[in-house]
């Protein structure tokens, strides 16, 4: 309410021409920035809240399983795969903890998501930390048809691939709950 109050000149002196004209904008409700509609966001966030302070790092990686199964999920059905995969760890103190990883490879396949995690919260090496809740965001988000690939021949690989395209219509047509994460063997 301050700010917005502050006459025009006063800021402008204080933070610059352009930076004060900008906050005396933003202050007032006025956005130049373009609005699109429909548009994809930069990045995509799974968040998983636990009920108490959770301990267990099985259910841990429980939940980074799920938060993979829905990021791949969600970025296979926009046709997108990210660069980059962001790990918070929140502890019961409301201190939190944030690693990132660059992906050899823009992805989308969950299990490449999950062992990226994984590799994370191993490296954070947490012992009897009180989590309260994990959340993953895929970032650097770039066009799925854009990406380039390494080239496999490993037959496992198409496999899974295809059994992730099964699971995604299988979601898309009975909800989230159709397809448990971690049930997808390789």
């Amino acid at each position: 309410g301050l700010v917005a109050a502050a006459p025009l000149p006063t800021l402008q002196r204080l933070l610059g021409a352009k930076s004060g004209r900008e906050l005396h904008e933003k202050a007032n409700g006025v956005d130049r920035g373009r609005v699109v509609p429909d548009t994809v966001s930069r990045s995509l966030a799974a968040e998983r809240p636990f009920e108490r302070d959770e301990l267990d790092a099985d259910r841990h990686r429980r939940a980074l399983l799920s938060a993979t199964e829905e990021l791949g999920s969600r970025l296979r059905a926009v046709d997108k795969v990210c660069r980059t995969l962001t790990l918070t760890v929140r502890y019961a103190d409301r201190s939190a903890t944030v690693r990132s990883r660059t992906l050899a490879e823009p992805t989308a396949h969950s299990a490449a998501l999950t062992g990226a995690a994984y590799g994370m919260y191993e490296a954070l090496g947490l012992q009897r930390a009180r989590v309260r809740a994990l959340v993953l965001r895929a970032e650097g988000l770039d066009p799925a048809e854009q990406a380039s690939y390494q080239l496999t021949f490993d037959p496992v690989d198409e496999k899974v691939r295809r059994i992730e395209e099964v699971a995604d219509r299988a979601r898309a047509r009975f909800g989230p709950r159709a397809v448990m994460p971690g049930t997808l063997a390789a």
